[in-house]
């Protein structure tokens, strides 16, 4: 197995070449001429060239110097730009696009909001939005997706890095006119009505089941389906009655008539997920921010009575 090249030797190379003395170069190095020597010395042995040879009483590149001076000058120029602390992002230069992985209600309710926010400050930036089948994190892990929303789940990657954008509530939602309009929506009232249960995994029952039934309820389930966007459909064309989160579905309910559940559920927090990775990167931060920004004016905005 070959050693690790001593990468430091490349800068000395660079310095040397382009003054052509080991004293200058020992002065721009902040080294002793003695020291300076040494590191000619050990390029002279790894290179097998002498590389500057006394002339006189000066130094003189050999060919092999001459014909690496451009190559190792751009490649101390490159390392230093790698190392170099990252400058300020200008978003009016800024052309990128960035994947985000949401279920349906996200891009019709701060979609709109977003891309107007992100038009003004960067308009060479494309949001590129997907469905979110599941809370695999894979897509994160590997660059497919940049940034998604959701609930933190037992199927949420260890690493992956999370910040709470807005909690939420679930609510009952039927069509206007349906019988549930006309009087106060008791547990039992709401548990008689039949029932559509929103499921990605296509399970038979959810928590709101689990909280009925230590009130003796239990309510009928006529179809499952495995978004919000479907479960609101079918509410506005018939006597089915749908329960989603209130925030994240707000354009979608347009229309609707909206109740606070009669049964005690927690809310739940959702969050903005992101590989660690991109944790530091300028321009995937301005975007968090962004959309941070949008979800915190939604939240501030009217929502259906207690």
């Amino acid at each position: 197995m070959m050693p690790h090249p001593d990468l430091n030797l490349l800068v000395t190379l660079d310095v040397l070449l382009t003054e052509g003395s080991v004293a200058r170069a020992a002065r721009r190095l902040r080294l002793s001429p003695s020291a300076t020597s040494r590191a000619l010395a050990r390029l002279r042995e790894v290179m097998g060239d002498p590389l500057l040879v006394r002339a006189g009483r000066g130094l003189v590149a050999t060919p092999r110097a001459l014909e690496l001076r451009e190559r190792v000058g751009q490649l101390v120029q490159d390392a230093e730009a790698v190392l170099r602390p990252v400058e300020t992002l200008d978003l009016k230069r800024l052309v990128r696009t960035f994947t985000l992985r949401n279920r349906e209600g996200f891009v019709e309710n701060f979609g709109p909001d977003l891309i107007a926010r992100i038009g003004e400050q960067a308009p060479g930036v494309r949001l590129r939005f997907v469905l979110k089948p599941d809370k695999d994190s894979t897509p994160l892990r590997d660059g497919s997706v940049d940034l998604e929303t959701g609930v933190v789940g037992k199927a949420t990657g260890p690493e992956v890095r999370a910040q709470a954008l807005f909690r939420d509530r679930f609510v009952g939602v039927v069509r206007m006119g349906h019988p549930l309009c006309e009087a106060a929506i008791t547990p039992a009232r709401y548990a008689a009505g039949r029932h559509i249960l929103i499921s990605r995994r296509g399970l038979d029952r959810g928590s709101i089941d689990d909280a009925l039934e230590p009130l003796g309820l239990t309510r009928e389930i006529v179809t499952v389906v495995g978004g919000f966007s479907e479960a609101l459909a079918l509410a506005r064309a018939s006597d089915l009655i749908a329960s989603v989160p209130e925030r994240y579905t707000g354009n979608l309910r347009d229309g609707l008539f909206c109740f606070p559940l009669p049964v005690l559920l927690p809310e739940i927090t959702i969050s903005l997920l992101w590989h660690p990775r991109l944790d530091a990167d300028p321009a995937h931060r301005w975007l968090r921010g962004c959309i941070r920004d949008v979800c915190t004016e939604h939240s501030h905005r009217s929502v259906a009575p207690v």
